[in-house]
């Protein structure tokens, strides 16, 4: 008896132990936003790519990655970026709750809103279809019926071919997983494709690298961009991030962004096809002197390709009517001061271009953060160290930011104007407005030197296992 005694408070005491163990677990599951808050991480899927996230002088940025992280900070955790090849495996990984929410371009559709909560949008696109030039341009869908016609996979793009499918059962495409859109640009402009549909704000970036390709039509009216986050998720990290776009909106920061990384991209045709010709017949003399200085330097050599092509397209016997000359440019003095002793000696050149831009660039204050503290350096290395320092000063008298390359670039010009440069302490110059300009070009120059040399890695190599999509209306 006493034995049975025992045995029954034991299991009595073990059940009542496990009782008060599993309390904690039927406690209601915290909100997402805390839950976010508390582990101090916030996980965004996005894919890799000139309008989301990419490397940029050695460090990770992009419109949707600056954006993501302006609003990791405002919820005070760390950013953590997951990068997706494949779209439908990040749209996936955002369904499963496997990643907090997706900062990706992606387009709101009445198919996803099923399934995502969209955050207010930020940006408009249309859906472009592309050709290349060397062929008619298509006036409508009826003539791309026959014709390879190719998205990438899970795209907006598909879902809307599917719907006009409807009105034209003949029409036919093929979708490409773990693709990207520089893929599909090199299919039309090595003739693998007839067309290939992008949003419209890619297809801008790339125009550069691809100046043979044109928009034909777009298949779609204007259609919002926005963050997705999953729907079977509470609302809570949805309702904070529509509060975070309400701050960035009225304080001006989103319209900075998009001008930030948008602004300064604008597509001539003469221009691009100049750059891309000399790319193949003068960079490649150059492009080991600008690597190794660059490795030497920590630098990203593509920039100081960027800065050569605007000093002098790559010239090495480039002379201006004020005296400087050579592949960079160098002043005599800045020449004798980098040890430079024939300017016209593209390797020297290059090299002394590089140590006075690096110099520059470590002479800047220490609390002027990139990219900032690039495009002041680039600024620099055209008006002159005092020049850029007293349009910071100008900028500061007026309650701007210093070192904020946007708001000093509005004072640069002012440095023409007496009753601006007599507040100054180096006076009148008279390249500030120039300055500008140069700046804007470079990044233009670096973004297409990158885009260039990515453009033959993401070239598209044909397999067996491509699949026409051929979906009927009834599928759908």
């Amino acid at each position: 008896m006493a034995t049975i005694t025992w045995l029954i408070r034991t299991i009595m005491g073990a059940a009542l132990a496990a009782g008060f163990l599993l309390v904690p677990a039927c406690q209601p599951a915290l909100p997402l936003l805390e839950r976010v808050q508390q582990e101090g991480e916030l996980i965004v899927a996005t894919q890799e790519g000139p309008t989301t996230y990419y490397r940029e002088l050695d460090r990770e940025t992009g419109f949707e990655f600056e954006l993501a992280q302006a609003y990791a900070n405002y919820l005070g955790v760390k950013l953590k970026v997951r990068t997706y090849s494949d779209l439908g495996e990040l749209l996936g990984a955002v369904r499963r709750g496997e990643v907090h929410m997706a900062a990706a371009g992606l387009t709101v559709t009445q198919r996803r809103s099923r399934e995502f909560r969209f955050s207010s949008p930020y940006q408009q696109i249309t859906q472009q279809l592309i050709y290349h030039s060397d062929h008619s341009r298509p006036a409508s869908v009826d003539e791309l019926i026959g014709k390879k016609l190719v998205v990438i996979a899970s795209s907006s793009h598909s879902e809307n071919l599917a719907q006009l499918q409807q009105s034209h059962p003949e029409l036919t495409w093929e979708e490409k997983s773990n693709s990207s859109a520089l893929a599909l640009l090199n299919m039309v402009n090595d003739g693998q494709a007839d067309y290939v549909v992008l949003d419209s704000n890619v297809f801008n970036t790339y125009r550069s690298v691809f100046p043979e390709l044109r928009n034909a039509f777009e298949l779609k009216n204007p259609e919002p961009l926005a963050w997705a986050f999953s729907g079977s998720t509470d609302g809570s990290l949805f309702t904070s991030a529509e509060m975070f776009f309400n701050q960035v909106n009225e304080s001006g920061a989103l319209e900075e962004l998009r001008i930030r990384f948008f602004g300064h991209r604008q597509f001539d045709y003469v221009g691009a096809r100049t750059f891309l010709s000399h790319l193949d017949s003068r960079l490649v003399r150059y492009e080991d002197t600008f690597k190794n200085v660059a490795k030497e330097l920590n630098m990203d050599w593509r920039l100081l390709a960027a800065i050569g092509y605007q000093e002098s397209l790559w010239n090495p016997n480039a002379i201006s009517p004020t005296g400087v000359r050579g592949l960079m440019m160098l002043t005599r003095r800045t020449a004798k001061e980098m040890g430079v002793q024939n300017r016209r000696d593209a390797e020297q050149s290059i090299i002394g271009g590089a140590h006075y831009f690096k110099k520059l660039y470590n002479r800047l204050p220490i609390d002027i953060d990139e990219p900032n503290r690039t495009w002041f350096a680039l600024a620099a290395y055209n008006v002159g160290y005092g020049h850029l320092m007293d349009a910071r000063r100008l900028a500061k008298l007026d309650g701007q930011d210093p070192n904020n390359w946007f708001d000093v670039r509005e004072k640069l010009p002012l440095l023409l104007r007496r009753e601006h440069y007599s507040k100054t302490r180096h006076g009148y110059a008279r390249s500030g407005a120039q300055s500008v300009l140069y700046v804007r070009n470079i990044r233009r120059y670096y973004d297409s030197l990158v885009w260039a040399t990515e453009r033959d890695y993401h070239r598209y190599t044909p397999t067996p296992q491509s699949v026409v999509a051929m979906r009927m209306a009834l599928v759908h």
